[in-house]
């Protein structure tokens, strides 16, 4: 099974930084850098276009209906990181994440 690179400082598209991530099929997880708060994770077919549905329009794109969570990852975007597992298959993303939702350590704000 893919393994997931280190987290780095989540991209700041008023600031033309640039989101490192699969894609194609892949796993994400933010948390805070500040508190090491879990914050969010999913998949995607393609994980780059998914993790640019995260934040409001027009920074983000897609048409993910969860304003909240995407106000939230924007008011604190100086002090999130992220990290990326890039997969072979959808299918094998989907299982990561059925493998961290299970997992009683995580707790996240935003479960997907």
């Amino acid at each position: 099974m893919s393994k997931f690179n280190k987290f780095r400082p989540y991209p700041d598209p008023r600031k033309s930084e640039y989101l490192h991530a699969p894609l194609g099929p892949g796993v994400y997880d933010l948390r805070r850098i500040s508190t090491k708060e879990q914050i969010l994770f999913g998949i995607g077919g393609r994980c780059a276009l998914r993790m640019s549905s995260l934040l409001p329009k027009p920074l983000g794109t897609g048409t993910r209906n969860n304003e909240k969570k995407r106000k939230y990852l924007l008011a604190h975007i100086d002090d999130i990181e992220y990290r990326t597992c890039a997969c072979e298959t959808r299918e094998e993303a989907a299982e990561i994440e059925r493998n961290i939702k299970q997992n009683p350590k995580n707790s996240y704000r935003y479960n997907t």
